[in-house]
């Protein structure tokens, strides 16, 4: 049993994860390079049973995973309907995140709809650099509406793409501000941290109270100082846990949180319940074990 299955560690929620799928990574040769970088190549080509992920989480002492379908241009790479098996099967462990067909729109409404209502799920998550689309482009406002209508988050993705793929769509300043000014109602999750424009992907945050960011994609350790100051201060309900898994580590993105010295309720409120708010997740998820 680790530290963080004790009775005095707060369980932790990973606001930004996707099944490891070796037949999903196929359709993604972009991430190659990035999970050659992170040291996780090998399960390009093995992939991951469901079962192997919960042992994963447990050696960690991660609760839940916010567990993300994929869909690119012209294809699905992980169907709403493979996660929703998933959150079936472990539905204290695995909570779904919807992807649509973003240049579909009418399609990707209904589909929506039919994540929330149907499967259960509790957010949707469109990354831009895929489809070469900012968050501001006009493809992605009947989602907004739809995200407002039933009271769930929309995930995203801001920063420098790891992938070789344009940067440009991850930029918080312009698109991130302009959707957030247009759709205040929307609440915004914010992934990857927006490095290297992590200064305003946080002043974006403080300046819209539905904003929010996560530490996906980016080993603890390798947080920028002004991020860390924002969680620990002005901040410090609007920064939640992420781990991009598979790309990083559990345990190791988990070992090195607790390397940051976070104060008790900080610590809480980063790993689990500014997730737990902002999905409006049971407080199942935030038990001990």
């Amino acid at each position: 049993m680790t530290q963080y299955q004790s009775n005095q560690a707060p369980l932790i929620i990973d606001a930004w994860a996707q099944p490891a799928l070796a037949i999903a990574f196929e359709k993604l040769p972009e991430i190659a390079r990035l999970f050659k970088q992170s040291g996780s190549s090998h399960l390009l080509e093995t992939g991951l049973t469901a079962e192997q992920i919960i042992e994963a989480m447990d050696r960690a002492g991660v609760q839940t995973l916010m567990f993300s379908a994929w869909h690119r241009p012209g294809q699905w790479v992980i169907h709403n309907d493979v996660i929703a098996e998933m959150t079936r099967r472990f539905p204290d462990r695995f909570v779904g995140v919807a992807a649509v067909n973003l240049e579909k729109p009418v399609e990707a409404v209904r589909e929506l709809e039919r994540a929330v209502k149907e499967l259960g799920f509790k957010a949707l998550r469109v990354v831009p650099w895929l489809w070469n689309r900012p968050p501001n482009d006009k493809f992605y406002f009947p989602l907004y509406v739809k995200c407002i209508e039933l009271g769930i988050p929309f995930c995203t993705q801001v920063g420098h793409t790891g992938p070789l793929m344009p940067s440009e769509t991850g930029r918080p300043v312009p698109y991130l501000d302009e959707v957030a000014l247009t759709f205040p109602e929307l609440k915004i999750v914010a992934g990857h941290i927006g490095f290297p424009w992590t200064e305003e992907m946080i002043g974006v945050a403080w300046k819209h109270e539905n904003v929010y960011i996560d530490t996906s994609a980016y080993l603890p350790r390798y947080y920028p100082s002004q991020l860390i100051h924002y969680l620990k201060t002005y901040g410090k309900e609007k920064v939640l846990f992420g781990t991009n898994f598979p790309q990083l580590s559990l345990e190791k993105c988990v070992q090195q949180v607790e390397e940051l010295g976070l104060p008790g309720e900080v610590k809480e409120n980063f790993l689990c319940r500014n997730a737990r708010r902002v999905f409006k997740l049971a407080d199942q998820y935030c038990e001990r074990y």
